[in-house]
């Protein structure tokens, strides 16, 4: 198992988890946690993995960025270059050979949001929400708008991004954003799983489905990364989004 303060990698035979490691502040999103993502996964790939479970620790998928250590006076030194760090990390998901299961347990929130829709399976706790609410905040949400770009229709992705409220994992199985829901205390369990049965599949085959799924596309797909991030509201501060 290779660890950092806020990622974990464990490698499984022909799989991998990558678990958000961060349980006192929900797994929230600092800019350091990027690169230990960046890196776990990186060890994933290298050591074979063909799917990748992607969870949070201690029964929380992410509650968003912390937005405590955004507002730190002076401000952080990743601040600065977060906005780039964090397109480049979806960069990375979105290009990954191997399958990206996200367990979403309890909630996904804002930025959190973007990284279960980044998953090219999302298994959802039955109780757990999906929330895309940067609207509310006065924020553009340009990493949920470029997933749900690729994954969803105009009409589906102005109905999570302007309604800005909970989703939940019904709701997320009827407009084909989940791939499964299953008991709250299955929801790790049923993605490890169903990651097990993907690593055990012979040659490439995943990692050839998932590049013929984004042939074709401007860019290799990639564009639309670097599209929302030009309107300009991409450096705006994180704020604590109300209850709907």
């Amino acid at each position: 198992m290779s660890t950092s303060p806020m990622a974990q990698a464990v490698l499984h035979d022909g799989w991998g988890e990558l678990i958000l490691s961060r349980p006192a502040r929900k797994n929230a999103l600092v800019g350091p946690m990027v690169a230990d993502l960046q890196a776990g996964l990186a060890t994933l790939l290298a050591g074979g993995a063909k799917a990748v479970v992607l969870r949070g620790a201690e029964g929380v998928f992410c509650s968003g960025l912390d937005v405590d250590a955004f507002a730190e006076d002076p401000a952080p030194a990743w601040r600065a270059t977060w906005p780039q760090d964090w397109a480049d990390w979806h960069k990375t998901l979105y290009r990954c050979p191997a399958v990206i299961i996200c367990a979403m347990e309890k909630y996904a929130i804002n930025a959190g949001a973007s990284m279960a829709l980044a998953a090219d399976l999302l298994v959802a706790g039955e109780n757990s929400t999906l929330l895309v609410g940067e609207a509310a905040l006065g924020m553009l949400a340009p990493m949920n708008i470029a997933w749900l770009r690729l994954r969803t229709t105009e009409a589906v992705a102005a109905q999570l991004t302007l309604g800005a409220r909970r989703t939940g994992a019904a709701d997320l199985l009827r407009l084909g954003l989940a791939y499964e829901v299953v008991a709250d205390d299955q929801t790790t369990a049923r993605a490890c799983e169903l990651a097990a049965t993907l690593g055990g599949y012979r040659g490439q085959a995943l990692a050839g489905i998932k590049a013929a799924l984004r042939a074709g596309r401007a860019d290799g797909g990639e564009a639309v990364f670097d599209a929302v991030q030009s309107t300009g509201f991409v450096s705006a501060a994180p704020g604590r989004v109300a209850k709907t």
